[in-house]
């Protein structure tokens, strides 16, 4: 949805947002650090993870069965749980478009003498599909022996992070209710540096508190909207709503076949050779200029077909040999 929004602002106006598509990545992950940093600190869990009421456990030990996940995680586990959701999604789109961009450029570009940069090229043309597979392969991995209960983890990422997941418990809930809705008044001895960072912090909650919300609305009216125009919806709502195919024009009904004159190059009206051919756009018949254009100024329709017509309709032919 945002690289949407993005996307048609730098359309529309590419001097004013043009930065926000080039820059849309790194502006993303800006945006969902400070979104995952509050969640993690608060609920100890992803914003998505929140929203399914899970949080992260510590693996070392038991000390996460008895931690509230209002209180967050660890500190080691925190920047750890920050680098696998946001550097390591955003290193993969990076390489997933590089390698791309590059593949279209291999198979169209001109092929130079072999370099050191070019065989590093090549290289990485090579195996980033072998890496690419491999790096699904791992998760998918993680997956069946976490359904076969071998691990307690079921992403590599959870376990790079030093987590895994589990169930909100009513303590866990009543703690992050409370700590969402208590705020602390910063005393006079507090310096400067203390206020602003607490300030900052209750706006980047409030921001996220907010997003929790409007985000389950926003994630229904995409998908919402994908289903609206998506081409099958399309051509079901055409059928539906489409008008019925207008009848033929009385005037046609009464054409006959000894109407039209049986050379091609007989003009209809004086079933002559045609000279100066002239075709008329609406119903796409040629005549003369002259006789179309006494026609169509005396009866404002077209001799054949009886189409509303004007003089602008009239189209100059111009055959090869002229």
């Amino acid at each position: 949805m945002g690289a949407r929004c993005s996307r048609v602002l730098a359309e529309s106006n590419p001097a004013r947002y043009g930065f926000l598509w080039r820059w849309f990545d790194e502006i993303y992950a800006l945006l969902d650090l400070l979104l995952q940093r509050h969640y993690l600190s608060r609920t100890s869990a992803s914003f998505s993870e929140n929203f399914y009421s899970l949080k992260r456990i510590p693996l070392d030990g038991g000390s996460g069965l008895w931690r509230l996940a209002s209180h967050g995680l660890p500190r080691t586990q925190h920047w750890r749980s920050l680098l696998v959701i946001i550097a390591v999604p955003y290193v993969k789109v990076k390489l997933d478009r590089l390698f791309a961009r590059l593949r279209e450029e291999d198979d169209y570009a001109i092929h130079l003498p072999e370099s050191s940069w070019k065989r590093l090229y090549k290289a990485f043309l090579a195996a980033y599909p072998f890496v690419n597979m491999g790096w699904e392969g791992w998760f998918l991995i993680y997956r069946l022996l976490y359904i076969f209960g071998r691990t307690q983890s079921h992403s590599p990422l959870l376990r790079a992070a030093g987590v895994r997941l589990g169930n909100l418990t009513p303590a866990d809930l009543q703690g992050i209710e409370q700590s969402s809705s208590s705020v602390s008044v910063p005393s006079s001895s507090e310096s400067v540096v203390g206020k602003l960072t607490s300030f900052l912090g209750k706006a980047v909650g409030g921001v996220a508190m907010s997003l929790s919300t409007g985000v389950s609305v926003g994630v229904f009216f995409l998908q919402f909207l994908e289903w609206w125009y998506s081409s099958e919806n399309q051509e079901t709502i055409k059928s539906l709503s489409s008008l019925p195919t207008p009848p033929p024009p009385v005037h046609f009904d009464r054409l006959t076949d000894k109407t039209l004159p049986r050379l091609k190059t007989m003009c209809p009206l004086c079933n002559k050779i045609r000279t100066n051919d002239t075709a008329l756009a609406t119903s796409g018949y040629v005549f003369c200029y002259r006789c179309a254009y006494s026609y169509v100024k005396r009866h404002q329709r077209c001799p054949v077909t009886g189409y509303p017509s004007e003089l602008q309709h009239l189209v100059k032919l111009y055959s090869p040999e002229a």
